[in-house]
């Protein structure tokens, strides 16, 4: 079936101040989702007006300019396919429901992967999801990463979304995370705070910037130590894209197995003996990082009661802390 694709119209002014730059280094950091390879495609396609006129990939950008661009958008919900694909729901309800969601699965469809998510296996179990959040992505109230296991709340409704992400946006939904991350800590409890932009060396990662970004603020706090890592869990006052692993390796403790992160390496100990064939076999057992968002309580919008659901940690992350205990 051919994937029928839209467009949406995105404006954006250039602030006062704003020092010069090259026009898709600004974009990558002032529109959601987007990267530089992505806007420079959309500059090529002559997508991207300036004050109303086409530009170059290498226009600087100036005080007060008005940036227009129109950017194709992923199918509607009625154009995703339903995909039988197992789904592990803890909480159901005609309003919602909530998954525990695998490692390895993607949210929602994209630019290149329209199969294999969530919303296909979503759209699969239920013909009842609300349409009032991003086109392509019915349903869907909050994200966490393709390889991040654990909770997230499904809407089924428009008013129920609404509702859900305003609970979001006020930050009374309560999440723990449990994460291994290299390191003993100093403090048994802490908090890290810091803007988080994209890397101006990789577009697809992002860092903690004093200039640029969006405010990010994480509690961390140690459950169990072991002799190079810790388990510790995990609170988001704010939610951006990559907050807790970012905010780990900014702090060198970065997440056990993180490969874009810098969990992949031996952060700590590398001069004890056999560190390396130790390190080596526990990778093998967490092949993505050891994140798990593992409870959710949320205000249910129609009855205001107050759900709490847990969801026990994966197997892949019980046997790397059985590992870590030997």
């Amino acid at each position: 079936m051919a994937k029928i694709v839209t467009e949406k119209k995105i404006k954006v002014e250039v602030p006062e101040g704003k020092k010069k730059e090259r026009i898709d280094v600004f974009l990558a950091n002032s529109v959601e989702n987007a990267t530089r390879s992505r806007i420079q495609k959309l500059i090529k396609a002559e997508c991207v007006t300036v004050n109303g006129k086409i530009i170059k990939p290498n226009y600087i950008v100036f005080p007060s300019d008005v940036i227009e661009l129109t950017i194709p958008t992923l199918p509607r919900p009625e154009e995703t396919e339903a995909e039988n694909i197992p789904l592990k729901i803890v909480y159901e309800d005609d309003h919602l429901l909530v998954v525990d969601k695998s490692a390895g699965m993607v949210a929602h469809p994209s630019f290149g992967n329209y199969s294999g998510t969530l919303v296909n296996a979503l759209l699969h179990h239920t013909n009842k999801l609300s349409e009032s959040g991003q086109p392509g992505r019915p349903g869907i109230v909050h994200r966490i990463d393709k390889d991040t296991s654990g909770l997230l709340i499904v809407a089924k409704d428009e008013w129920t979304h609404a509702k859900l992400a305003k609970q979001f946006y006020d930050h009374t939904i309560d999440r723990e995370y449990w994460a291994v991350c290299w390191g003993i800590f100093k403090n048994s409890r802490g908090e890290v705070v810091g803007n988080i932009a994209r890397s101006t060396k990789d577009r697809k990662i992002f860092t903690v910037s004093t200039l640029e970004g969006k405010h990010a603020h994480t509690f961390y706090e140690v459950i169990e130590e072991f002799e190079f890592s810790s388990l510790i869990k995990l609170k988001l006052k704010t939610g951006r894209t990559h907050q807790i692993r970012v905010h780990m390796s900014h702090i060198k403790h970065p997440i056990f197995g993180d490969p874009v992160y810098g969990g992949r390496v031996i952060v700590y100990g590398s001069s004890l003996p056999k560190m390396k064939a130790r390190v080596d076999n526990l990778l093998t057992i967490m092949q993505r990082q050891a994140l798990h968002a593992k409870t959710l309580g949320f205000i249910h919008p129609h009855t205001s009661q107050k759900i709490f659901l847990e969801s026990d940690l994966p197997e892949d992350f019980q046997s790397l802390l059985k590992k870590l205990r030997d």
